[in-house]
């Protein structure tokens, strides 16, 4: 459309159509040096407002992040969370290389080989057995039995020394040929176990020598603990297994639950000592826990409630 245009010497009035604009280059696009522009744009204005606001909602999203985040306790717990409700079972000692996981293997008369599986295990013991290492100095365990449970955010102590053989000063009987392996249950923040703890109403499949243990049991209280059994994989497994003994019982007290991240937390540890399995042949050994919310799954494979490693002595 044509626009007006008024003559200032002689103020006549004329009509023209407006000018097509210069064609702009690459290099002008990008740059234009008449009016100062960045690709059509006022440079510094544009990313000046543009990291003004990036930088509000930034704060705005932390700032809401951290109104339900908290330092003690997740965000997501049990059943909403990733790790879910189901523990699993875990087992010292670990070798070093990854790829050497679920073997323990070393010459009974080498002791070397010796030394380096007593090695990992103190390394793993090292804050029960020194609890100045920890965070707070172990200042607030306490001793706890089924009568004394932790108040006010203590926790209760692990003291190694009920582990029979199984200790740093006897080289966890490494030396004698009968390993020691140590048992722990994987933390779940919340978690409170469902105890196997009625002497009539146990699973069929729960090892004999479990039950009577439970059933001897005086009191009600000494029955809450997650039970913990080992036994061979495959048949030829148990016949070279040899007796089993448990430290310093068949289970973990209920005292030490639930965990919601209390200062200095130690999980409990259970001792399962192989007395005289048979030498120079692999060994196949599952350790699973019971608890009526700990859903059992064995194999190598996708398991739950278990764990596996072999054990060879030659």
């Amino acid at each position: 459309m044509p626009e007006k245009v008024v003559d200032k010497v002689d103020f006549r009035q004329a009509f023209e159509f407006p000018k097509k604009p210069e064609p702009k280059n690459l290099k002008q696009w990008f740059y234009d040096t008449r009016t100062n522009e960045y690709m059509g744009r006022y440079l510094f204005l544009f990313y000046g407002v543009y990291f003004i606001v990036l930088g509000a909602l930034t704060t705005a999203c932390f700032q809401s992040l951290f109104m339900v985040l908290s330092d003690d306790a997740p965000y997501f717990q049990l059943s909403e969370s990733l790790i879910g409700t189901n523990p699993g079972l875990g087992y010292r000692p670990l070798p070093e290389e990854p790829e050497d996981s679920g073997f323990i293997h070393y010459v009974a008369s080498n002791k070397t080989e010796i030394d380096y599986w007593v090695g990992r295990l103190n390394h793993f013991t090292e804050p029960y057995r020194n609890t100045s290492l920890l965070p707070g100095g172990g200042r607030n365990h306490v001793q706890c039995d089924f009568n004394q449970r932790p108040k006010n955010r203590n926790v209760c102590a692990v003291d190694l020394s009920k582990l029979g053989p199984c200790t740093a000063e006897n080289g966890y009987s490494y030396h004698e040929s009968s390993p020691c392996i140590l048992i722990k249950l994987n933390r779940i923040y919340g978690w409170v176990p469902e105890y196997y703890d009625d002497p009539e109403n146990l699973p069929e499949n729960m090892p004999q020598e479990l039950k009577e243990y439970i059933g001897n049991r005086t009191t009600d209280m000494e029955r809450k603990q997650i039970w913990i059994t080992c036994n061979g994989v495959n048949p030829a497994d148990n016949e070279a297994i040899g007796p089993i003994s448990y430290y310093p019982s068949f289970g973990i007290p209920s005292y030490y639950f639930p965990f919601t991240n209390q200062p200095d937390y130690l999980s409990p540890l259970l001792a399962v000592q192989f007395q005289r399995p048979a030498l120079q042949r692999s060994i196949y050994v599952e350790c699973r826990a019971w608890a009526k919310n700990i859903r059992y799954r064995g194999g190598s494979r996708d398991r739950q409630g278990s764990t596996q490693f072999s054990i060879l002595i030659d």
